[in-house]
């Protein structure tokens, strides 16, 4: 058949066979060596392929399930700090609800049914803490005391004393009696029976000095005194206010008594101490007069002397919790049952003398 013809016969019939236009695939035939056994670096081309695809698999998959891990994580911190903004919120919470408790639980505003009882009851206080301090005949106290009883509020116009606002024991009120004594005790009788001035000027007054640096008793407190035929002879604390360097922070919003908007302590997981009540200086009640203008700069008595005198001694239910919140008592603290705690470190141990009395 030569190149032409591309018929074959067919019982004698000429068929003509179909030309695919589609080249074959040649495959090169296996490779012998002389041994006549397949060269195996065939193979090791196919094993290099396979292993480069189950590589590419493994990285693969190592990529989905760090994806997928990292998919994880976001939703951990997210829920994480889901969970430190809702401890934050209640935190908040709290704080408002001691600072209510404080400003309306334990003191009723005088609007409430029985306000005028109470304002009878607290007339009752003040003049019995006045017959205490009476007792003290020789103190300087006592003889303020004794000045206001004869001469009421015309006291504050006599010269001597026209730049002395009161006694500690008098500036101050707390409804509840125990905490009242509480407080007592921890400041002590001294600085109870304290004469607070409201400048340097009064202090001049109280007490002047002769050549020699003695004190003249003829004239000040001393002379004041021995014309009601109390003498004074005993040393006594004065206060100055306007020496004193007052709260510099907020106060607790749209409070009428002007209570300190004081950080509240808290414990390593974020919480409020168990049977903290507040801060002692918010737990006292002061006249309108004294809240705003009791210096020239228009502080008041909270910001000034009882943040002296109680910075941020805190309260609390028991002595049990006031000992399991000691790592973040940094100021002192009392509890109601008796527990004091004078600072850092220092504590008062034993009970209070049950023969003493509310401010002696």
């Amino acid at each position: 058949m030569t190149g032409d013809q591309r018929r074959m016969s067919i019982d004698g019939e000429n068929v003509q066979l179909p030309i695919s236009p589609k080249a074959l695939a040649v495959h090169d035939p296996p490779k012998f060596n002389q041994g006549g056994q397949i060269n195996s670096s065939v193979f090791a081309g196919d094993r290099d392929t396979m292993q480069n695809g189950a590589a590419e698999a493994v990285i693969c998959n190592s990529k989905k399930l760090q994806d997928a891990m990292q998919e994880i994580g976001l939703k951990i911190k997210h829920h994480e700090d889901n969970i430190k903004f809702l401890k934050a919120q209640k935190n908040i919470l709290d704080d408002s609800i001691l600072d209510t408790q404080v400003a309306l639980g334990r003191y009723q505003s005088a609007s409430e049914p029985g306000s005028e009882n109470k304002e009878s009851s607290n007339r009752r206080n003040e003049e019995e803490i006045i017959e205490r301090i009476l007792k003290h005949d020789k103190s300087a106290a006592g003889i303020y005391c004794q000045l206001k009883t004869h001469h009421g509020p015309q006291v504050t116009h006599l010269p001597l004393l026209k730049d002395v606002m009161g006694i500690v024991a008098l500036l101050g009120k707390v409804d509840d009696d125990n905490l009242s004594r509480l407080l007592s005790d921890y400041l002590g009788l001294e600085t109870m029976l304290a004469v607070v001035c409201k400048t340097p000027d009064g202090i001049k007054a109280l007490e002047t000095y002769d050549k020699e640096g003695f004190i003249n008793k003829s004239s000040g407190l001393y002379a004041l005194g021995a014309s009601i035929g109390r003498a004074l002879d005993a040393r006594f604390l004065v206060i100055c206010l306007g020496n004193l360097r007052p709260y510099e922070g907020a106060f607790i919003a749209d409070d009428p008594q002007r209570r300190l908007a004081l950080m509240k302590p808290r414990l390593p997981n974020g919480e409020t101490p168990p049977g903290f009540l507040g801060f002692a200086v918010n737990m006292i009640n002061i006249d309108s007069a004294n809240l705003y203008c009791a210096t020239s700069t228009g502080h008041g008595l909270r910001e000034t002397l009882f943040y002296k005198l109680f910075s941020r001694l805190q309260v609390y239910k028991t002595r049990t919790e006031m000992l399991q919140a000691l790592t973040v008592i940094t100021h002192g603290a009392i509890s109601l049952d008796g527990g004091i705690i004078k600072s850092n470190g220092v504590f008062a141990l034993g009970n209070r003398n049950i023969g003493g009395t509310k401010n002696d």
